[in-house]
């Protein structure tokens, strides 16, 4: 059996509970019985696959101190590389215990030591296609979908729908929990002052994903992300992207798409929603083709098949296929008490 150790369980909504969700879900469809949890403990495993190096990494150590000869996979995440791996104080010792490496897009390599990048692997996040949902034709919604934390800069976007004309018909639907209390407070203030910005707060996921799927646009304001969910989820539902000029999108979206403002730039962000919002110089429409170019990354058997030809380097074994059970995720058994 594998264990996947995440800092966020699969049910939860945040980044690391996502993917957590995702992966297990891909190894137990490749043959692999799968518990999850928050931590090592003790038990027999055939090997550990970690997300977030800084609050998994005590879970590393243990766990290649309790199975010397099984195999270790280490995920990184935008806290861990961003802006390094040493001023996150990511232990260099966690590094060294992983048999392979898991980073979320291309420029993410750069962020990783060179001692370690032949053992590292890109393996781009994936998300099936997302069906359009009617949108409001009154109305030229934008879809931020944030949770309240100082790294997503998440009044940002409020602060560039403040500076359109008048005239402008964007309406941004904010969606993610109030993890910064002052942030909260804030957010909520900015939805009862600004027309055209909305705080939902925390959603079910298939409701975030709906109010995406109806929007003409995603907006990405973060000062740092190691590959986020959102972009994938955009890319699947075809919704052109505005995001800041941070590697963590640009690993995604490429070095040349149209859609990147410089982090913290409220009047930037402003000048292309208005742009998007009347296609001036065809903004939206190459804005809707990059995004539709970058399609394929987001293919779920492209990511399932870089997990199996991971797991296949590092020879761990696929037990009889009668019991692909997930164990600790709601799309398996639950984890025994």
């Amino acid at each position: 059996m594998l264990l996947l150790v995440s800092p966020a369980p699969p049910s939860a909504v945040l980044g690391n509970g996502v993917t957590a969700d995702r992966w297990c879900r891909i190894l137990a469809d490749l043959g692999h019985e799968v518990e999850t949890s928050d931590h090592y403990a003790t038990g027999q495993y055939t090997g550990l696959i970690a997300l977030h190096a800084g609050k998994s990494g005590d879970s590393v150590l243990k766990f290649r101190s309790a199975h010397p000869d099984a195999p270790v996979v280490l995920a990184l995440t935008g806290t861990d590389l961003y802006p390094s791996l040493t001023a996150n104080g990511v232990d260099p010792a966690v590094l060294a215990a992983a048999d392979r490496i898991v980073v979320l897009q291309q420029r993410a390599l750069d962020q990783v030591p060179p001692t370690h990048r032949d053992r590292t692997r890109v393996i781009v996040q994936s998300m099936p296609p997302i069906a359009p949902e009617p949108a409001d034709d009154s109305v030229f919604e934008v879809a931020f979908l944030a949770h309240l934390r100082s790294v997503k800069d998440p009044l940002l976007a409020a602060n560039a729908a403040r500076l359109l004309p008048p005239e402008s018909r964007i309406r941004i639907t904010h969606v993610g929990a109030g993890l910064d209390d002052e942030l909260a407070i804030a957010a909520k203030a900015e939805a009862s002052s600004n027309a055209r910005y909305d705080w939902l707060g925390a959603l079910p996921r298939p409701e975030a994903l709906k109010v995406l799927a109806r929007s003409r646009l995603l907006i990405l304001t973060s000062r740092h992300e190691g590959g986020a969910n959102v972009v994938t989820e955009a890319l699947a539902a075809g919704v052109p992207v505005l995001s800041t000029a941070i590697a963590g999108s640009v690993g995604l979206l490429g070095e040349d798409y149209p859609g990147y403002f410089p982090v913290g730039d409220a009047q930037a962000l402003s000048v292309l929603l208005r742009a998007a919002e009347l296609d001036l110089n065809d903004v939206y429409t190459r804005l809707a083709a990059a995004c539709g170019e970058r399609s394929h990354i987001v293919d779920p058997l492209t990511e399932s098949n870089a997990w199996a030809s991971l797991l296949g380097e590092l020879s761990i074994p696929v037990p009889p296929r009668k019991d692909r059970a997930c164990e600790g995720s709601p799309y398996g058994r639950p984890r025994p008490p």
